[in-house]
């Protein structure tokens, strides 16, 4: 005796189908867009370096001052002589350049000097904003 019934075989498996789907072809012209800064802002990065530069050594040498490092040292040297440069034409605004107490010296010149160089910082930001183009 045989058994006549047909079978379904959608029935028999009950797996899902997880063969992966084909894929679209690629194009054969892909094109690559790189962004680049404009020159309003590769100016503006290039200010705020030079001016992050100065502030950093004329931060060092207050530091330094306090601390009373011996200047002996040629990375102390090397500071104080750097800085010099920035902080120079800020000597004489105020009576006092600098106030000592034991070894310690608290520059106040380059404490005004650091004022002085972040001001013309903002100046110069500002100036290189009127240059800069909204987008519409």
């Amino acid at each position: 005796m045989t058994n006549t019934e047909p079978v379904d075989r959608a029935d028999a498996s009950a797996e899902p189908d997880t063969r992966p789907a084909p894929m679209a072809a690629p194009i054969a012209s892909q094109q690559s867009t790189t962004v680049r800064p404009g020159g309003v802002e590769l100016g503006r990065r290039v200010v705020l370096l030079l001016f992050g530069l100065i502030q950093t050594v004329i931060i060092l040498r207050v530091v330094l001052l306090l601390l009373d490092a011996r200047e002996g040292n040629a990375i102390v040297s090397g500071i104080l002589d750097v800085s010099q440069f920035f902080v120079g034409p800020f000597d004489g605004i105020l009576k006092t350049n600098a106030l000592t107490s034991g070894g310690s010296i608290l520059d106040v010149a380059a404490i005004v000097a650091l004022v002085g160089w972040s001001v013309l910082e903002l100046i110069v930001l500002w100036a290189l904003g009127v240059f800069r183009s909204e987008p519409a």
